[in-house]
């Protein structure tokens, strides 16, 4: 077929076959999109910073983080030797805020990393068999959904009890359920289209047909919906240490941190602000990034 430069009389450019010339891809336009938003950008260079500082606490915090020293005890901000002053204990706050963003961050990000691969096994099976496998895993799911996730995820750790490992527990059995509904959901309108049918028709099993047609087009919705959660599991978790349901002392984490230092927010009120600063920063960030995500993959291809 001849090119619209052919019929113009220009002869098209020898190093480029008409076959060759195709549109971006999905994925190639939706990363171009994430790129030119300057908001996304932002809070990804701000979470970059935090996961970075967190990642290199050994090697640039600046003190030790359960060295304790009563005579240095609630330093202000900008006190000589601690920048951002002290704690109850005398610890440096720049020291425990960095350390406090490794399990902070990690609260926050695994927990929603295995919710999204089991929510999304459970909630592609269900849309795709339909069925009797369709109700019983929708209606487990709706079994935890008759409570709100703040109080689930504190009726599972209090059940499981403190520390790191029923923390991740607790949140990822949180996060499972409005995964899986948001995979059946989006399994359910892609098993009716046509090329599924046409898969079905070829003799290829279930599997491969879940694997090489349903799960490259519902991918997106589910990767949109789980990043928006990640906001909300690093407040989660921050609410159960302050609780005293999550991490334990001496362990630095933003939502602990908090808990120990209202009691001073009368004699040092910047320093007791500063683990919830953290929170609100992190949280934000990745609900900015997670709208970005969504605007950007709301493309065709």
């Amino acid at each position: 077929m001849s090119t619209p430069a052919a019929y113009a009389g220009e002869a098209p450019a020898p190093t480029v076959e008409p076959h060759r010339r195709i549109q971006r891809t999905y994925w190639q336009a939706a990363r171009r999109r994430l790129l030119h938003d300057p908001v996304s950008m932002g809070c990804l260079g701000i979470l970059f910073l935090i996961i970075a500082a967190a990642l290199l606490a050994p090697w640039i915090a600046p003190h030790d983080p359960y060295t304790s020293s009563i005579v240095n005890r609630l330093k202000p901000v900008l006190s000589p030797g601690f920048v951002l002053g002290t704690d109850e204990l005398g610890r440096d706050m720049l020291t425990r805020l960095i350390y406090g963003g490794r399990i902070s961050l990690l609260m926050g990000l695994l927990p929603i990393f295995i919710a999204t691969l089991a929510g999304s096994i459970l909630g592609i099976v269900a849309g795709y068999f339909g069925g009797k496998t369709n109700m019983v895993i929708m209606r487990v799911a709706d079994v935890f959904f008759a409570f709100p996730s703040v109080l689930l995820a504190v009726g599972l750790a209090g059940a499981l009890g403190a520390g790191v490992v029923n923390v991740l527990i607790s949140l990822s059995l949180v996060f499972i359920p409005p995964i899986t509904r948001v995979a059946e959901a989006a399994t359910t309108q892609i098993r009716a289209q046509d090329f599924v049918e046409a898969a079905r028709a070829t003799g290829a099993s279930a599997p491969r047909i879940i694997v090489g047609h349903v799960l490259t087009n519902v991918s997106s919705p589910i990767l949109t919906y789980s990043s928006s959660l990640i906001g909300l599991s690093i407040v989660l978790a921050s609410g159960l240490s302050f609780l005293g349901l999550g991490i334990s002392p001496p362990l630095a984490d933003w939502g602990l941190m908090l808990n120990t230092l209202r009691q001073s927010i009368f004699l040092a009120p910047v320093n007791a602000v500063l683990p919830g600063a953290m929170i609100l920063v992190a949280s934000v960030c990745f609900n900015l990034l997670s709208d970005g995500l969504r605007t950007a993959m709301d493309v065709k291809p």
